[in-house]
């Protein structure tokens, strides 16, 4: 489901060009949890970023479901990205002012749904991992591990088909990541989601399907 073939993505500053990813190539069969490994630095965030359309590589292709991000208009790339990818980051983005229901919410609101559908699979999203009595809850008022499932429950609202976690579990301790890792291996059990999700952390990457190493630039 997933396609990046010869992908290159150079950055420029006054000290001239830096190519963050050399000539990517690799593929990703729908329904797996691929581990993304790489100290800090390797191109890991810049891979994931132009895999989930919110940078533009250098040179190269990206195909999801069959179809190129890059013949794509921006307009149709952001109806492509909020319809079929969910993101999941280290920190969890969430909009302090509005509770987790109406946090979990706001990808529906954004694609014209209605109220009450809104409502209705938010909740049903909390419910699912273990958090309908927070729903009224803000940002502040919820732990860390209760935050970071808050965000996962957002990602997943557009029923997307590939989920982008960028070291989801970096900020919290390790009884809350082995936590937060369970409820992504049961949402990739349960509706077959394809997850890349990438970390420093050796021992959540040998749970994934399949490790991809990333170094200089390039995969190992």
């Amino acid at each position: 489901m997933l396609e990046v073939y010869n992908l290159v993505k150079t950055f420029y500053d006054e000290a001239g060009p830096l190519e963050v990813l050399r000539d990517i190539s690799f593929t990703i069969n729908k329904g797996i949890m691929v581990a993304l490994v790489g100290a800090s630095g390797a191109g890991k965030t810049t891979l994931l970023q132009l895999i989930g359309g919110l940078d533009s590589p250098t040179s190269g292709e990206i195909i999801i479901n069959g179809k190129s991000l890059q013949k794509m208009s921006f307009k149709e790339l952001c109806a492509f990205r909020n319809k079929t990818i969910g993101f999941v980051f280290q920190f969890h983005h969430l909009l302090p002012d509005f509770s987790a229901l109406e946090n979990v919410l706001m990808p529906g609101i954004i694609l014209g749904k209605t109220k009450k559908q809104c409502i209705n699979r938010a909740m049903e999203l909390l419910e699912m991992f273990g958090l309908s009595r927070q729903a009224t809850h803000y940002p502040a008022e919820l732990s860390g591990g209760e935050r970071q499932r808050v965000a996962l429950a957002r990602a997943l609202f557009n029923d997307p088909d590939l989920i982008i976690a960028d070291e989801p579990t970096g900020n919290l301790d390790k009884e809350n990541s082995l936590i937060l890792l369970d409820f992504f291996k049961k949402t990739n059990s349960n509706l077959n989601k394809t997850f890349i999700f990438a970390t420093h952390n050796l021992e959540l990457a040998k749970e994934m399907s399949r490790v991809l190493y990333i170094e200089d630039g390039k995969i190992k």
